[in-house]
């Protein structure tokens, strides 16, 4: 009788250990992995505590350049691998929550496995999209997920800097994603 709840003890273990994991990397709507809508930019650290954060931050609204950027908070295995680009809603206040996260890492993926790998006709073939173009690139509006995947526009054979307008249709089945990013707004 021991020996049996000791085994279901482990075996239970090992499924929450898993579905953790899972979740390490799970992409859904208001979530990229452990980091959720209510995630401020001090709670990155304990999220992390594994990994590198690169901090790079803007003059705020106190700076004199007008057209600054975002505070970016750059995460990195300790291998050195790029994984996430996070951007928070106010500059310069670790308690601002997040306003979007470039994906780097192919690891991260949603519940039908579309991540940063992904061919269009995998992306489309689960997503209703809306496409618009911008001068190199074509951005893939996803609702279902809040997020946006651009494709290269000579992945579509056009070289031309116009934003000329591109349909689904002109899009390649095989065209690679260029970014993928999820907004939390």
């Amino acid at each position: 009788m021991i020996k049996r709840n000791f085994l279901s003890l482990i075996v239970a273990s090992l499924l929450i250990m898993s579905c953790t994991n899972n979740d390490q990397f799970k992409v859904e709507k208001g979530k990229v992995g452990l980091i959720t809508t209510e995630t401020t930019v001090k709670d990155l650290g304990n999220i992390f505590e594994n990994d590198s954060i690169v901090t790079q931050l803007s003059e705020g609204a106190l700076g004199d350049n007008y057209f600054q950027d975002d505070d970016k908070y750059l995460i990195y295995e300790k291998g050195g691998k790029h994984l996430l680009t996070i951007v928070p809603k106010e500059q310069l206040d670790s308690t601002s929550t997040i306003k979007s996260i470039e994906i780097h890492d192919e690891r991260f993926k949603t519940k039908a496995g579309i991540n940063l790998k992904s061919n269009f006709s995998e992306i489309n073939a689960t997503n209703s999209l809306r496409p618009e173009s911008t001068l190199q690139s074509v951005t893939l509006f996803v609702d279902e997920l809040n997020a946006t995947m651009t494709i290269d526009k000579e992945e579509l054979g056009l070289r031309d800097f116009r934003t000329q307008k591109v349909s689904l249709a002109q899009i390649p089945d095989l065209a690679k994603i260029k970014s993928f990013v999820v907004w939390f707004n």
